[in-house]
């Protein structure tokens, strides 16, 4: 369920949690960012402990936040699990990221995960007859793996690596603010 919260003229702007472990691959997770902001899509990072958080190849990056200091998560949208080595295995070790992510998935909000990170889906037995997919390493944990670089099912979409992100992060748009939105995104980056 989205969120009423508006924005001018009426305009729906949701707004995403992207939580970031150390090690998370940053292709994933700062391509989604980009584009999430571009489409005009409040997307708030967090850094489990510290703000400041090193990916899987040595680039530090700030946070917004800090997932320690958070507790209410009823604004938010959605949230999107970036993977990379040993980023989505530090994500599924934290109770509270897996809490948040079965909570934002049994209530019908947008939960999605790129490369290893549907891994924590499975975890949670979210993806239980449920099609998705993921990186290679991960995929034949899948109940319904499918081969598509992105894979839509209900309020869940997954999707398979740092290659994929693009596309991932657009059809997260067009999910939570239609097709036009996202093409318009799409013909913007020359995607």
């Amino acid at each position: 369920m989205l969120s009423t919260r508006r924005k001018g003229k009426g305009d729906f702007i949701p707004k995403i949690l992207v939580p970031l472990a150390e090690g998370f691959e940053e292709i994933e997770a700062l391509a989604v960012v980009d584009i999430l902001r571009r489409a005009g899509i409040d997307v708030v990072t967090v850094g489990m402990i510290g703000n400041i958080v090193t990916s899987s190849h040595k680039v530090r990056m700030h946070a917004d936040e800090r997932l320690i200091d958070m507790e209410d998560f009823s604004k938010y949208d959605g949230v999107v699990l970036p993977g990379g080595s040993p980023g989505y295995e530090n994500l599924m070790r934290s109770e509270k990221v897996l809490k948040i992510v079965d909570a934002f998935a049994k209530s019908g909000r947008l939960v999605g995960a790129i490369c290893g990170a549907p891994a924590i889906l499975v975890k949670l037995g979210l993806l239980k007859d449920k099609r998705a997919t993921a990186h290679p390493d991960v995929i034949k944990s899948l109940d319904k793996p499918r081969g598509d670089k992105v894979v839509v099912d209900g309020n869940i979409i997954t999707s398979q690596g740092p290659g994929t992100a693009v596309e991932f992060a657009l059809r997260i748009v067009e999910h939570l603010l239609g097709k036009a939105k996202a093409s318009q995104i799409r013909q913007h980056i020359v995607a």
